[in-house]
């Protein structure tokens, strides 16, 4: 006869759920509600990949895949309430800076984002990676944050024709009077007033509702809502490595590695904070954290999607009670689930998106303000690296002004002995790409 609590002990056993002050149902409860807060990528990253000429259900399926592998070992190895999914930026940097900016192809592309990853796991079993985070100075980590928060509603404001090309201005007011571009402000409005309210899944409730109204209009197709799981095969282990290691590619690599880099790390701490599970400062088994990170960017490539990386809306499960590994797991098995939703992810129209993409720029650029913007040396990079990634339409360039302009501003002003080395050796690698082989 089997023993009716040996599930509940093996949970116990495995996630530590009374030593942290937690039950299964609040468990339940926290991973429903940072799922809800972060499900919106199941439906936003397909549509950006395929941009490249990625197929949109084998992005759809490595999407839900990468996004549970990583809630998997986070949770289960790590025993940490914080889910992980394609980043949103990083998206954006591989498909608008490298595929399409630098004409590199998906493959390949896949290709340098399984490298960092494999990067990522080489310096996280060393102390290597909080080495690198503690160099780099805190304006720049908070100026890549703000920057790509910009060029996210760069896009964003694009995708919705609310921004066009204009060829006198580059850029001009598109047609307001447009029904796709008053869905989009709508939706805009519409997450801002939920978040406003603390409704959660604001952001997925406004992609869906603008779906349906875009559907009842007749501006889009519905395809349905559950379907047949799409193959994977299009981007299965698609990752082309050859002429990955020329110097423009490598850069990439660096761009995927230090900006996932400062998100991961930033989100781990920050997340831990508000769980309180921090301990004199630090945070325990972090190498562990970092390998479920880390493990779940090869991963992730390998199936056919961009850097996976731990996500910020994971505080909204620690808000509800989560606390151990076990809401990660439920959040996991929650994006397992959406498999079969395929067709819905098909039926929601590009503008529809632009209001999540724009939302994500606001809460990226919030960081700005711990900047100490009294001191020109510190405010004169962080400006550059801010706006130099939507007006030159690239992170990577935006990072590289950053670096370059840091290192000559405090040197110019008797400063030099204030940078840290890792900021010379950045800033030098830069400047030689730019020199030797331009923008």
């Amino acid at each position: 006869m089997t023993n009716p609590n040996s599930s509940a002990g093996l949970l116990e056993r495995l996630f530590k759920l009374s030593e942290n002050k937690t039950t299964f149902r609040t468990e339940i409860i926290a991973g429903m509600t940072t799922f809800l807060t972060m499900c919106y990528i199941i439906i936003v990253n397909p549509m950006i990949l395929s941009e490249t000429g990625m197929d949109h259900g084998a992005v759809f399926v490595a999407t839900c895949l990468a996004a549970a592998i990583g809630c998997f070992v986070m949770g289960i190895i790590a025993n940490y309430p914080i889910a992980l999914a394609p980043g949103m930026g990083l998206n954006a940097y591989f498909t608008y800076s490298v595929c399409l900016g630098m004409g590199v192809p998906w493959q390949t592309a896949l290709a340098a984002v399984f490298v960092s990853g494999l990067v990522f796991i080489a310096i996280s079993m060393f102390k290597i990676r909080e080495a690198i985070v503690n160099a780099i100075p805190m304006s720049l980590k908070l100026a890549i944050g703000g920057g790509i928060g910009l060029f996210l509603a760069l896009i964003a404001l694009k995708n919705a024709g609310i921004i066009v090309d204009n060829p006198a201005t580059l850029v001009g007011l598109g047609d307001l009077k447009q029904p796709t571009v008053l869905l989009a402000l709508f939706g805009f409005l519409m997450v801002v007033v939920m978040h406003h309210f603390k409704i959660r899944g604001a952001i997925i409730i406004s992609i869906l509702v603008l779906t349906a109204i875009s559907t009842f209009l007749g501006l889009s197709e519905f395809k349905g809502v559950i379907g047949q799981i799409p193959s994977i095969a299009p981007t299965f282990m698609q990752m082309d490595f050859e002429g990955l290691f020329t110097a423009s590619l490598i850069g990439v690599i660096f761009v995927f590695f230090l900006v996932d880099l400062f998100d991961s790390t930033g989100t781990l701490v920050g997340v831990s904070h508000r769980a309180g599970l921090l301990k004199d400062g630090k945070l325990p088994r972090l190498k562990k954290a970092l390998f479920a990170d880390s493990s779940a960017i090869v991963a992730g490539a390998a199936l056919g999607t961009s850097s996976t990386t731990p996500y910020i809306e994971s505080s909204a499960g620690v808000a509800a009670g989560g606390r151990t590994g076990l809401t990660a797991v439920i959040v996991g098995l929650l994006f397992i689930a959406c498999l079969f939703l395929a067709p819905l992810a098909q039926s929601v129209p590009g503008f529809a998106t632009a209001p999540a993409l724009l939302f994500v720029g606001v809460l990226m650029i919030q960081g700005i303000t711990h900047i100490d913007w009294d001191d020109i040396t510190e405010a004169v990079p962080a400006f550059l690296t801010i706006v130099f990634m939507p007006f030159t339409y690239s992170i990577a360039d935006g990072i590289a002004m950053g670096f370059i302009s840091y290192a000559l501003v405090k040197l110019l002003t008797g400063k030099a002995s204030t940078v840290p080395y890792m900021v010379w050796i950045i800033a030098v690698l830069w400047a030689l790409k730019f020199a030797m082989f331009g923008g």
